[in-house]
């Protein structure tokens, strides 16, 4: 009777351990399970244009999806317009700062910041956009641009380009320089700066507050984008005249920035997703411009609107002071010397080019 009783204990002591060993594997297995589901994060992009506005504020949109979508849900992006998290041209303080993860601009928005990111979208009659893209993915430009921006915390991508921009809208006619002597403009970067140098008064404005500042006269004129852009925004009923070539702007690249800590927090799988989604989305904005630029001009001749070109005498004016206030920038910093250096070194050798293709087609097909 007592050795059955002991083999009884005994086997409640071994019932025990394999009950013990079951429950630890069974809990060992739960850590496991939850170990391998992939971290979520879920960041706020904030832009400088307004809601859905055709473009700008809807390429941001399709790239907040796209990021969601390849990456399964596991990078959730909530898109802000310009003004419902923070002004639309605080958006670079608020990426360096953290109080937003991602910032959709335009680089000299930020030229109070550093002059350094005037290079970074528009250069008065420089490169075009597929050179652009060229020099930023191909040669130095993007390397140079995210030495630029390093100090701030922020790492840039081109996240599209408006391609070459119209020169602005005007209540008033452009004859000679004279005209241009005491006119009011919103022009932002470095053609505001030239046209400063020739007589006129200019102003950053964001987009949204242009067509009210030309209706009532608180400005004479403004650049703004290309007859899609300036179509949506209404601007033939605040303006008379709607002059090119657009040398202030024979391209626009649009930024996408990323808080730097905010990029080094992702694993490496959604930092490829991000990018390529950012490559796909850069290419889509050219081609939506492209697309729409040529209906939207229709649209707007339809209406009556005065097509001006500026006169040869302007234009050549423009071109001598915006040779004279890229030299000034260069000269202000080693790095600025080296990315002008490098732009114009790519410039004359892809003209060379050009001239012989593109140049040539353009004069032979229509």
């Amino acid at each position: 009777m007592k050795h059955r009783h002991s083999l009884t204990f005994a086997a409640l002591i071994m019932a025990c351990f394999t009950l013990l060993g079951c429950s630890q594997e069974s809990s060992s297995s739960a850590d496991s399970t939850a170990s391998l589901q992939p971290k979520t994060f879920h960041w706020k992009m904030v832009t400088a244009w307004p809601k859905n506005y055709p473009g700008l504020g809807t390429s941001a949109e399709r790239l907040a999806e796209r990021i969601n979508s390849m990456s399964n849900g596991r990078l959730a992006i909530k898109v802000y317009a310009g003004g419902e998290l923070v002004p639309p041209l605080e958006v670079f303080d608020a990426v360096s700062r953290g109080t937003a993860q991602m910032g959709h601009g335009a680089a000299y928005y930020w030229k109070g910041k550093t002059d350094t990111a005037q290079f970074f979208t528009s250069v008065p009659f420089g490169l075009s956009a597929i050179e652009m893209n060229a020099w930023l993915h191909k040669g130095d430009g993007l390397k140079l641009w995210e030495e630029a921006y390093a100090p701030f915390g922020v790492k840039p991508f081109a996240i599209g380009n408006s391609g070459m921009q119209m020169g602005g809208w005007f209540n008033k006619e452009i004859n000679s320089l004279d005209d241009l002597k005491g006119l009011k403009i919103r022009m932002p970067g470095l053609g505001g700066e030239v046209l400063s140098r020739l007589g006129a008064t200019t102003v950053n404005l964001p987009g949204s507050e242009v067509f009210t500042a030309l209706q009532t006269n608180a400005i004479d004129a403004s650049d703004w984008v290309s007859p899609y852009n300036d179509l949506a925004f209404g601007l033939h009923k605040a303006a008379t005249y709607y002059y090119y070539p657009g040398w202030q702007e024979p391209q626009a690249v649009l930024e996408l920035i990323i808080n730097q800590d905010a990029w080094n927090s992702l694993p490496a799988d959604l930092q490829a997703i991000v990018t390529e989604a950012i490559r796909a989305g850069n290419a889509d904005m050219l081609n939506d411009f492209t697309w729409n630029n040529a209906r939207a001009l229709a649209e707007l001749k339809d209406a009556d609107v005065q097509l001006r070109r500026f006169p040869d005498e302007v234009l050549q004016a423009m071109q001598t002071e915006s040779a004279q206030v890229l030299n000034d920038l260069a000269n202000t910093s080693e790095l600025n010397q080296r990315i002008w250096s490098s732009m114009q070194a790519f410039q004359k050798q892809i003209s060379q080019m050009h001239e012989i293709s593109e140049k040539e087609l353009y004069n032979w097909r229509d």
